[in-house]
Parts: C-alpha cells; sequence; structure tokens
C-alpha cells in the first residue's frame, strides 16, 4: 500500500460553521466548496478535510444522518503554549486548557460549532542519561542479595497522584433557568467522569432537551419535578433519580433546589426544533 495523501471527512449538520472556525483559527483554506459541503487543506503534514452537509445524497443512505460526533481531530504540534495563548487571544472556544499528562504529553482542546473536538498534542521533551550515569560494563556488584519484597501494593512512578478539585467561579456558568457549578471534568484533572452541581431557583424550568449519556443527579436542597418520556416525578432532597440516554427530560424547580449530577465526559445535548448537538460548558 502507498498512502499519498490523508483526509478527514466531517458530517455536520452546519458546514459554513466548521469551514470558517477551521480557516479562521487552525489555518485551513477552502480548496473546494459547494452547496453543502467544503474541501480545506493546509501546506503542512496535517491532514485535509472534507466538510459534509448531514442528510446530503452522496453518502449512502444509512449514514445520511449521522455527523461527527465523539470524534477527535488531533494535531501535533511544537510551541503548544505559543498556539493556545494565540487561540485563547482570538477568542477560541477553548474547551480544555492545557495540561501535561503524568506520562508526557501536553494537550488542550478546542470544539467547534458543530461539536467536533480539535485537540492540540506536543510531547515533552524527555530527559537523556548524562555521561557517567551508566554502570561500567567491566563492574559486577559486591554481592548477590536475593531481592527483598515489600509488603502491600507495589507503588509506581507511573501511578497518578489523587486530584483534588477547588471550584472557582470561572467554573460557575450562568443560565436563565439555572445555575451550574463545573466539579470534576476532564479540564480539571478527570478523564472518564464528569460531574457538577446544579441550583435553581423556585419556579425556574428548564428547556426540553435530550443528552446523549446517561446521568445521574441526587437533589441535596429542596425538590425538583423531572418530566422524563412523558412521566413526571417529583423528587425530593436525598433522593437521586437516573436519566437514561437520548430520551426527551425537562426539570422544573417548584421550590428552590440544588443537585449534584454526574454524566461521562463525553456527553453533549440536543434540542428538539434545532440542528446539530451542544457541549455542556460545565461538563468538559
Amino acid at each position: 500500500m502507498n498512502v499519498t495523501a490523508s483526509t478527514v471527512s466531517l458530517t455536520v449538520a452546519d458546514v459554513a460553521a466548521s469551514r470558517e472556525f477551521f480557516h479562521t483559527h487552525l489555518g485551513y483554506q477552502v480548496a473546494m466548496a459547494a452547496d453543502g459541503f467544503a474541501s480545506l487543506t493546509r501546506g503542512d503534514a496535517a491532514a485535509d478535510i472534507v466538510l459534509l452537509q448531514r442528510g446530503s445524497e452522496v453518502l449512502p443512505p444509512e449514514q445520511r444522518d449521522q455527523q461527527a460526533t465523539g470524534l477527535i481531530f488531533a494535531l501535533t504540534v511544537t510551541g503548544i503554549e505559543a498556539e493556545e495563548r494565540r487561540l485563547r487571544e482570538a477568542g477560541a472556544p477553548i474547551t480544555m486548557p492545557l495540561r501535561e499528562e503524568p506520562w508526557g504529553e501536553r494537550l488542550f482542546q478546542l470544539t467547534d460549532p458543530n461539536g467536533v473536538v480539535v485537540q492540540f498534542v506536543e510531547w515533552a521533551a524527555q530527559e537523556e542519561p548524562t555521561q557517567g550515569d551508566e554502570p561500567a560494563l567491566d563492574e559486577a556488584p559486591a554481592q548477590l542479595e536475593e531481592p527483598v519484597q515489600p509488603e502491600g501494593p507495589i507503588q509506581t512512578e507511573e501511578q497518578p497522584a489523587m486530584h483534588v478539585i477547588t471550584p472557582t467561579a470561572e467554573n460557575v456558568t450562568e443560565s436563565p433557568n439555572a445555575r451550574m457549578t463545573g466539579l470534576a471534568a476532564p479540564s480539571r484533572g478527570s478523564e472518564q467522569l464528569s460531574t457538577w452541581t446544579v441550583a435553581m431557583e423556585a419556579g425556574q424550568t428548564g428547556p426540553e432537551h435530550v443528552i446523549n449519556r446517561e446521568q445521574v443527579w441526587t437533589v441535596t436542597a429542596g425538590a425538583l419535578d423531572v418530566t422524563c418520556d412523558g412521566r413526571t416525578e417529583k423528587i425530593s432532597a436525598g433522593q437521586t433519580f437516573v436519566l437514561p440516554p437520548d430520551v426527551l427530560r425537562q426539570v422544573h424547580a417548584p421550590e428552590a433546589a440544588e443537585a449534584h449530577v454526574a454524566m461521562r465526559a463525553d456527553g453533549v445535548a440536543s434540542v428538539p426544533g434545532t440542528e446539530g448537538t451542544r457541549v455542556l460548558p460545565w461538563a468538559q
């Protein structure tokens, strides 16, 4: 096999929005464009991108209603700190700030208007051994001894330490319907789970929406009227309810209420009557 080029094809609800995102923030140029279609390219090693309108008849019938979700488009770069600073100053939608993993990967993420996640990656330089660190070949240990087995579980340097998260004002999202305070999330140190608190004033009602992941809510104060798949339940403080994925739901606060929510970290929302999906900023 001789690969001559690499192209990523993304099916999205709004081709123009993604095209502008990749051009403005990532330097992609439009090679070809038509109604519901755009071909983007760069002059370096980055893969070309094709954007296709969801529902396009050029797609096989079983793919027409799908769109690019759960996908991460990763770009390995140099000077990642300068790239994040440039994008932040340009107002780019950074949904995971720059961080470094224990194994040496440095990364941050953007999310385009159609929910496509773009990840910038740079690997930390590995320390080279200095001269004299290696033992001489003709050196032999003075005495061979049986290794001592430690009691209890073996701890290695690769095991990550516990991560403590303290929410700040930057983690709070105010909407007309509620106040969300982000706790655990990929941008704050977790890998698989997002958690947050929800506070609603008496009489506030959230919009009807669908989440693609299961959510677990525990009401910690007051009470909530929760409608899920056409059935309404009143959930009081101390009770927990589970909302299944891909089912229409709505939350109403008949009195001031607070709740703690947990969800897999890659969950996104959709609203009936609108196209595409929406990220949950407090869970990113």
